[in-house]
């Protein structure tokens, strides 16, 4: 099954209530692509201890949320060794995409590069 991975960006979109991008993580739902992102993007976007952030909550029930492993965090930081990026994270969604997944970003830029340093076919979508 193919799907949207999530960047940061693209839930804290959610949680500023981008109708736009709702209708668009809807509509992929509606079309069999699932969502998945990584643990540590859900850490860069979770702040209230009370789990207040409604939407935020709300969408990530549909998401599969992946832990990163100490075998995920080495290859991650080989590819942004390779990339000449910085952010460990972006390296992480990028592995994670699979043949068929399109990556949803706020960052296409550093994950296009990521994306071509793993050598993987997989379309960057701007949130």
């Amino acid at each position: 099954m193919s799907a949207l991975v999530l960047d940061a960006g693209a839930f804290v979109a959610v949680e500023r209530d981008d109708r736009e991008l709702l209708a668009r993580l809807r509509v992929a739902q509606r079309h069999g692509m699932e969502l998945r992102s990584t643990a540590i993007v859900v850490a860069q976007v979770w702040r209230d201890p009370q789990g207040r952030q409604a939407r935020l909550a709300r969408l990530l029930r549909s998401v599969d949320v992946r832990p990163v492993d100490d075998q995920a965090g080495r290859a991650a930081g080989v590819l942004i060794g390779q990339a000449g990026t910085q952010d460990p994270i972006d390296a992480t969604l990028v592995l994670l995409a699979r043949p068929g997944d399109h990556i949803l970003t706020s960052d296409p830029q550093d994950i296009q590069r990521l994306v071509r340093a793993a050598d993987r076919s997989v379309p960057v979508i701007r949130c």
